[in-house]
């Protein structure tokens, strides 16, 4: 996982989608998860390259091809790994004197001062932890109605870059294990939608409060984007997306929010 990650769930469908914020400084539906990154041990020498080159061949593919044999062999044997997982619960907070309002009585006149102490619980919480569930940031309308804006966004994308009006890099970031998956880069301000969610993620749920409590007003977006894993995809591995250097904070926070159900 990134240095940190949140994620969130609502409606089921066919596919996976997950809503990615990279702040530096750093998102959920009905979900909310951040997560820390930990050193891990070399386990490559149990996986087996299985393609030879051969003249001829396209030398940058084979490569991918065989890179990604290996990432699904790793991903398989991370797998057994696994073998007392248990859900992630939301965490629960408590703040003295709390009332309807996030625990302060008047939403009027409360909300900012409320959204500010939740917000330092949580981060209390997520530094201490390395990982942070938090529900229902996102409502399941704006979810949905979001989903189905990705959907078509990617469609049009697709046909973009076949048509060759724009470059895979301007639509995708890169990703690892890419069949069946892609991470789809989003246009802020293209659709009210997105708007819309990002203010709910941001301003109306604790996510925004917990950031500021981190970083304080100086926070930076780095990606807005959407990872989508469709049926047949493989398992991701385990892996940083920045460098964890032992003894420093992390550099970087990724929120992440599902936009159906998941597991």
């Amino acid at each position: 996982p990134p240095p940190t990650m949140m994620a969130i769930t609502s409606t089921t469908r066919a596919a996976t989608c997950l809503l990615l914020l990279l702040c530096s400084l750093f998102l959920p539906t009905t979900s909310f998860l951040l997560t820390t990154p930990t050193p891990l041990s070399p386990i490559n020498s149990q996986l087996k390259p299985s393609t030879a080159l051969s003249a001829g061949t396209d030398v940058s593919d084979l490569l991918y091809q065989e890179q990604e044999k290996i990432l699904v062999q790793r991903g398989e044997l991370e797998e057994t790994f696994v073998t007392n997982a248990k859900p992630l619960e939301a965490s629960k907070i408590k703040i003295r004197g709390a009332g309807k309002a996030g625990g302060f009585g008047k939403a009027s006149s409360s909300t900012k001062a409320s959204s500010k102490v939740e917000g330092k619980a949580y981060a209390k919480i997520l530094k201490k932890e390395g990982v942070l569930r938090l529900d229902n940031v996102l409502s399941p309308s704006t979810a949905d109605t979001l989903r189905t804006y990705l959907y078509n966004l990617r469609a049009q994308s697709e046909q973009e870059v076949a048509d060759g009006t724009v470059q895979p890099i301007e639509r995708y970031a890169n990703v690892l294990l890419k069949h069946n998956r892609c991470d789809l880069t989003i246009p802020l301000g293209a659709e009210e939608i997105i708007t819309t969610a990002l203010n709910e993620a941001l301003r109306k749920s604790p996510v925004g409060g917990t950031l500021q409590s981190i970083f304080g007003d100086g926070a930076i977006l780095h990606e807005f984007s959407c990872l989508m894993s469709d049926v047949g995809s493989q398992r991701q591995v385990i892996h940083p997306d920045t460098p964890f250097v032992d003894g420093k904070g992390p550099v970087l926070y990724t929120c992440f929010i599902a936009l159906q159900d998941v597991t």
